[in-house]
């Protein structure tokens, strides 16, 4: 219960609370007068020392007036006095430059890293411990060991162990030193490595020593992450071929058509992006999830046209009908140059496919590539769970194994094959939306992967999904695998004769069809 003789100290406590914030202002506005007179002398020296006292200060309100003078944004007016930042383009009129030079802009860097640990935003603190890994000092490591033991956020709390390890490189002992060095190896920051790097002609035998062992397991750890990386666009690239080649597959595995105009039907479905791209501009973030099924449908009727007016009266005629779809695919890309466009057009990268996600310092893997993945994988789960599960994947599969027998059941194998022929080329325009996010399109771009496309259906085997999967991704690692020493053109040869040689002594690729009249 409150007594009365509590009554003056309750009112002293609620004045000390209601002043202290003035009292701090006051404080702050006294540091920032003392460095505003400092910097009215014109000196490098006097400048350092206002940057020093706001430093001292410990208050994060002067990060952006210590920034503001490392981007050369800081002017002081001539009459008042008075700190201003000037942004970009506006008036100077009456105010004065205050100038520095790199030993002010490391101490700048140094001041404002420390500042921004005390920050309540954690993203803050982090990038604050990342940036002073290039100017810490020894003298610094109380202050870092503080706000460690304060520290709840673990990425924070590893970027201020790093910062102390850091430290502790420039400690005149050398267990010291060498206790930091032991904690640095295999570590794949590149200030570590830069600072290892210098450590290795070090006066003191052991700590360079030291030094170049720690640099040997960094070095051989960025050579694993580089393997892995080269994986990564391997898979990428297989997955591209994958898209290309899944819809090659099922036509030329159930009809045994050549249709060399299937790289225009991928061109279509990439000029479909492009279109939808146009006619929701303001909502770029979604249009992939209107040009798939929109590139399916387009690209699919597209097939079903060539299939009913064409190609229908060319089946046991290889030749005429890779003669037919050549030209076909002449038409096509001529089409697209007098409706739309002889040149490029650009296709936007939707937001949440822009960036890379960062593993460590060396490896990143980029959105878009990555997505390219999983999408490739969920067309194939797609498409294998209709020719495994439904009505028209069994005729199709029967069509493809005994085209007889599977008339003689009384399957229309004139709509079966129109569908299957509507069904390979809506995934190649699938594969158009794909590409489009990794190259250029334009008229052009089916030439680019038709070739590799039946290089991909004969390798994994004519009208196998799983070897047309497994051909993609292998082809994709080993054609990356290669570039680095072989360089681009040659590797695609390499591959190219691997190919040629496997196919002697396996004529129906790593997969082939099974059935009674597979192998007619």
């Amino acid at each position: 219960m409150l007594k009365t003789h509590d009554l003056p100290r309750i009112f002293l406590l609620s004045l000390l609370l209601w002043f202290s914030p003035l009292l701090q202002a006051e404080q702050e506005s006294a540091a920032f007068t003392q460095a505003a007179a400092l910097f009215a002398e014109a000196s490098f020296d006097k400048t350092g020392e206002a940057i020093d006292l706001l430093a001292a200060s410990g208050d994060p309100e002067v990060v952006p007036y210590l920034q503001a003078l490392l981007d050369g944004k800081l002017y002081q007016h001539e009459e008042q006095g008075t700190l201003v930042i000037v942004a970009d383009g506006a008036s100077t009129d009456g105010l004065r430059k205050i100038p520095t030079k790199n030993s002010l802009r490391r101490s700048l860097r140094a001041a404002i890293g420390q500042l921004s640990l005390s920050s309540p935003d954690a993203s803050v603190r982090l990038t604050s411990a990342n940036g002073l890994l290039e100017t810490i000092t020894p003298d610094m490591a109380p202050q870092l060991r503080g706000l460690l033991d304060k520290e709840t956020d673990p990425a924070v709390q590893e970027a201020l162990s790093l910062g102390l390890a850091m430290a502790d490189l420039n400690a005149a002992e050398q267990p010291v030193r060498l206790a930091a060095i032991a904690s640095l190896a295999g570590n794949l920051n590149p200030g570590v490595r830069n600072r290892l790097t210098t450590m290795t002609t070090d006066s003191d035998a052991a700590v360079a020593k030291a030094a170049q062992a720690a640099l040997k397991t960094i070095e051989d750890r960025a050579e694993l992450y580089g393997y892995a990386e080269t994986l990564f666009f391997g898979l990428s690239l297989g997955s591209v071929l994958v898209l290309a080649a899944i819809g090659l597959a099922i036509t030329f595995g159930v009809m045994g058509v050549i249709n060399m105009a299937h790289g225009e039907l991928i061109m279509l479905g990439a000029y479909t992006t492009y279109i939808v791209q146009q006619l929701m501009p303001q909502a770029i973030d979604y249009s992939l999830f209107v040009a798939v099924p929109a590139a399916f449908i387009v690209s699919g009727l597209m097939g079903i046209l060539i299939e009913r007016t064409v190609i229908r009266h060319l089946y046991g005629r290889p030749l005429e009908t890779l003669l037919a779809t050549f030209g076909i695919s002449l038409i096509l890309q001529q089409l697209v140059r007098t409706v739309i466009s002889p040149q490029n057009v650009p296709v936007s990268n939707p937001s949440w496919m822009s960036g890379s996600l960062e593993i460590n310092s060396v490896l990143s893997l980029t959105y878009n590539r990555l997505y390219i993945v999983l999408f490739c994988l969920m067309v194939f789960a797609l498409l294998y769970f209709v020719l495994r599960k439904t009505n028209l994947g069994l005729q199709v599969r029967a069509v493809s194994q005994n085209r007889a027998m599977a008339r003689a059941m009384g399957v229309r194998s004139a709509r079966v094959d129109a569908l299957t022929f509507g069904l390979g080329s809506g995934i190649a325009g699938v594969a158009g939306v794909a590409l489009s996010q990794l190259t250029n399109v334009g008229p052009n771009l089916g030439q680019s992967y038709i070739i590799d496309s039946f290089m991909v259906v004969v390798f994994g085997g004519v009208g196998n999904l799983w070897g047309t999967l497994v051909a993609g991704l292998s082809l994709g690692v080993v054609n990356k695998v290669l570039e680095p020493w072989a360089g681009a053109v040659l590797a695609k040869i390499l591959v190219l004769v691997f190919i040629i040689l496997f196919i002697q002594k396996r004529p129906r690729g790593l997969f082939p069809q099974k059935g009674r009249a597979a192998g007619d």
